[in-house]
This record gives C-alpha cells, structure tokens and sequence, in this order.
C-alpha cells in the first residue's frame, strides 16, 4: 500500500495512480480519501479524480468507500470544509477510510490532494496521517519551470517526516517546457528514490497510454 502526493496540485497524480493500477498485473485498488472540485448529481457528489480511480482498480468499491470526504468547491479543502461547519482532522480521516481494503489488493494506492503539505485546519496536515499510517509514498513530479525545487523540497519534506520515497515518475504538464531532457536528467541525479519512469505530455492522458511509460517492478 502506498501514499501517492505530488510537487503540486495538477502534477498528475490520479494519471499517474490510475496508470499504475492499470499496469497492476494482481489486483489494485485506489482511495481519495479528500476531494475538493466534487458534482453533484443525482447520485450526491462525485469528483473526477476518484472515478478514475475507481475505473482503473480492479477491485470495485463503492464510491463512498473510495472517497469518503468529498467537498462541492474547487477550493483548499480545510476552506471547503470551514464553510460546511466541518472540521477536517486526522481521527476523521481515519474513521472514514477503510485501509484493510487497501491491504487485500496486491497494489493499493491512497492519492493525497494538492501537494505533500496538505493543511486540514487545525494546525494538522495530510502529511502527519500519511506518518501515522508509516505508508511509503510515491511522487510525482509535474514537469514544469520550477519543478527542480518543487521536486527536491518535496522530498525533503517526506524524508524529514520519516518516511520512505519507494518511487517518483515525472509527469510531464507542459508540452512545451524549456530543456526538458536537461531538467529530467537533473532531476534523475538529484532524487534518491527509485525512478519509476517518465511520462511524456499525452495528447490523450488516460491510464492506458501512460502506464507504458512507467515501471512497477522498480518500486521499491
């Protein structure tokens, strides 16, 4: 079971997770314990990235299961949750997700939101619940200008909070990012974990035409 973050919002994360859960040769299985950006339907809220998630595991669970904490703005979701009179903590998260499932699969993925450093309100952050589980975390790294520091303050941060990279992809986010090849091969000396593969801007970004970019058997 692993914690998937990334060096900021829209690096690419449920791309990434749901190409490795497609590229699972066992079962898989992908939670998004908090999503911000829900749509309400007929159905109550749904949010994209947990489709997608939910589409790419082999273990089908309800939604609810998949994402228990759900918020209808496409904000920060300690605000999301303010505004609903809720309050986010580590216990909630806990209480709402059912990790024995995540543990039946022979991969289970947990996507954070935003990045590492995800504030719950409260002086609390999704990083100290991803410490608590001891979970290893797989990063994905959005290939853009900036994207060195992102990267490396990202891992820092996870390293300083005593936990394990066991892999990081790059995601490539912009088509037209300057030195691409340099960036990567920067990026590849200075990261300690294992590297799980790059995936290339995709003109159509759906788990079957990335996870032939990306290696499983590296994850550490």
């Amino acid at each position: 079971m692993y914690f998937v973050t990334g060096t900021d919002t829209d690096s690419g994360k449920t791309l990434i997770s749901s190409a490795l859960l497609s590229a699972a040769t066992g079962t898989s299985v992908g939670f998004k314990p908090i999503a911000s950006g829900c749509v309400m339907t007929n159905d109550g809220l749904r949010n994209a990235d947990a489709l997608a998630l939910m589409q790419a595991s082999s273990i089908k669970l309800s939604y609810e299961q998949v994402n228990p904490i759900a918020f209808e703005p496409a904000i920060a979701p300690h605000i999301a949750a303010a505004q609903k009179g809720q309050i986010l903590t580590l216990d909630s998260i806990s209480a709402s997700l059912d990790l024995n499932l995540a543990k039946q699969a022979d991969l289970g993925l947990i996507e954070g939101a935003g990045g590492w450093h995800l504030p719950l309100g409260q002086d609390q952050y999704l990083s100290q619940w991803v410490k608590q589980q001891q979970l290893p975390v797989i990063l994905v790294v959005g290939m853009k200008l900036g994207c060195l520091n992102h990267a490396l303050l990202t891992q820092q941060a996870i390293i300083a909070d005593g936990l394990k990279i066991a892999g990081w992809v790059a995601n490539q986010v912009d088509a037209n990012m300057n030195c691409f090849n340099e960036n990567l091969a920067s990026l590849q000396q200075m990261m300690s974990a294992p590297y799980l593969g790059c995936v290339p801007y995709l003109a159509e970004p759906t788990p079957e035409n990335a996870k032939q970019y990306l290696d499983l058997a590296r994850l550490a």
